[in-house]
């Protein structure tokens, strides 16, 4: 329990249903749903549609995501794939011909979004709704006007260039070449007529007719690849789910292409340590050197598994977690080290529902980068994501792109269960850092002892790039402690990521949410 004489928020308890989101208005639109009849899913995709219109920079309807959903009574989540694929055109060879690198703002970092598509199939296999009827909170958002939060105005005006960039991003998204400051009021009246077309029209309101022609047309005048043919043919898949045992909880993500599986593999490294009563230094330490040998891994051999072959069953071995932890010094850094038995290749929105009949849902949507690349289509003022900035042009490379290709995906839903029943939908955003994200929540939760609050609040540690970043809540002798093992130490600029939870709490049949501090967003429930 936290100190109720200093800063800080307590964890929302609720009888019936439990939301958390990093923006309020999404938030309050969730439990809006919920009150009006609708289930997780529908609260969910109503949020997030929200946020696509009030926090434009971290995720949007040109965008892709993920979700872990689990039913009341289910034993294992259903995972769902809405990440977008490259264009048909895309062959890496095209790109060597001509020397061409992906660049985060380049027509050629834009796969056909996967987002509407995903929510469309996961409204209508689960929800209780009609996507029309969710979509309303955004369209009017959108019409009459939104608040600009601290800090969505914060990452506004660091990614203020990014944005300028592009003629219609910045008509969009700048007043007078400069940031909106929290407090203005925000409109984008082409978004809304976008989103009541799909609202009217579903699918084929976004990948068919004017919004696709739209964005079609921005994309090949900027030198893209992109056809009509290949926007209709988007569609998302419904994929079983990855899982580890960790102390006695079955820790759930969905599959590669998404970067879910380390951390997994982290997790299982972990599993030898008693964290609990590690020393921050020690603790620390142990999260850079598990970082460090999964994420090399990942970078290696995570790929779309429909085009390229992840060994998903050998990095979730007990042999490679042997391997991985007897390559752990507590004493030292060490660089990491492919596994020799596995063949070896040369910004974001997350929230978490779970409704009065037990329902949960884990879901993230995102457009990679702040504003993702930055490029509007003009006539529908679809902002499109820079997802396929993660491929390489490196053939015989599991990720490099190919067409019809999804690229390796940051964004990563999680969901804890236990004894087949669900324990909570979780999520860290942040890019890179979202695995690592998801591994120190937990252990914060089921190592520490940490209330769902407390351990979103708990600062973060992040070992990527030959650099472990920290957090400024960590204590200043821990920067020496790490620099005397031999690691590269970094205060973090910005914060790592924002996280979502909700507990199920079996025993009492209450919930427990909690939303990151990091963000503008919160916890609510009834």
């Amino acid at each position: 329990m936290r100190d109720f004489a200093l800063p800080g928020r307590s964890p929302v308890h609720a009888a019936n249903a439990a939301v958390a989101t990093s923006h309020p208005l999404s938030t309050l639109t969730a439990i809006d749903t919920l009150r009006r009849g609708g289930n997780a899913v529908d609260a969910a995709i109503a949020a997030c549609a929200v946020q696509c219109v009030v926090d434009p920079l971290m995720t949007g309807i040109g965008g892709d995501c993920f979700a872990l959903y689990t039913p009341k009574g289910a034993a294992v989540p259903i995972a769902l794939n809405g990440s977008g694929r490259a264009p048909a055109a895309a062959h890496d060879a095209w790109y060597l011909e001509r020397g061409i690198t992906i660049e985060p703002t380049s027509p050629h970092a834009v796969t056909v979004p996967g987002a509407i598509a995903a929510w469309e199939a996961l409204i209508a296999a689960h929800g209780t709704m009609s996507l029309g009827e969710v979509l309303q909170p955004a369209i009017g958002f959108a019409e009459t006007g939104y608040v600009v939060q601290s800090r969505v105005a914060f990452d506004w005006a660091r990614n203020r260039d990014r944005i300028g960039s592009d003629p219609d991003s910045a008509a969009t998204y700048l007043i007078d070449g400069e940031a909106p400051r929290a407090g203005t009021i925000m409109r984008h009246p082409k978004l809304a007529q976008t989103l009541r077309r799909i609202a009217e029209q579903g699918r084929r309101g976004f990948y068919e007719g004017p919004v696709a022609q739209d964005m079609v047309a921005k994309l090949r005048s900027l030198g893209g690849l992109h056809t009509l043919e290949d926007f209709a043919g988007a569609a998302p898949d419904f994929v079983t789910p990855i899982t580890t045992r960790y102390r006695g909880y079955d820790v759930y993500e969905c599959p590669p292409n998404g970067q879910g599986l380390a951390a997994l593999m982290m997790l299982n490294v972990l599993a030898h340590h008693d964290i609990g009563s590690l020393s921050q230094t020690d603790r620390v330490h142990l999260f850079a050197e598990a970082c460090k040998q999964a994420y090399h891994h990942r970078d290696a051999l995570f790929a779309d598994p429909i085009l390229s072959s992840v060994p998903v069953e050998q990095l979730l071995s007990d042999a490679w977690r042997a391997s991985a932890h007897g390559a752990i010094d507590m004493a030292r850094a060490q660089a990491p080290v492919l596994w020799p038995e596995v063949a070896q290749h040369k910004d974001t929105i997350y929230l978490c529902v779970v409704d009065r009949d037990g329902n949960a849902i884990s879901f993230i949507n995102s457009l990679f980068q702040g504003f993702g690349s930055a490029i509007t289509a003009p006539e529908s003022g679809v902002l499109l994501h820079n997802r396929g900035l993660s491929f390489r042009i490196e053939p015989g490379h599991p990720n490099t792109i190919a067409p019809g290709k999804r690229p390796m995906h940051t964004i990563i839903p999680g969901m804890l269960m236990r004894d087949g029943r669900a324990v909570a939908p979780f999520g860290v955003m942040g890019g890179h850092y979202q695995a690592m994200g998801h591994v120190e929540l937990l252990t914060g939760l089921i190592d520490r002892g940490l209330d769902v609050q407390e351990a979103l609040d708990a600062p973060r540690s992040f070992a990527f790039g030959g650099l472990v970043e920290l957090e400024a809540g960590f204590s200043g002798d821990l920067d020496a402690g790490l620099i005397a093992r031999g690691h590269a130490v970094a205060r973090a600029p910005i914060p790592l990521g924002s996280g979502q939870i909700v507990w199920i709490d079996q025993a009492s049949g209450t919930l427990v949410a909690g939303s990151d501090p990091r963000k503008d967003g919160s916890a609510l429930g009834y």
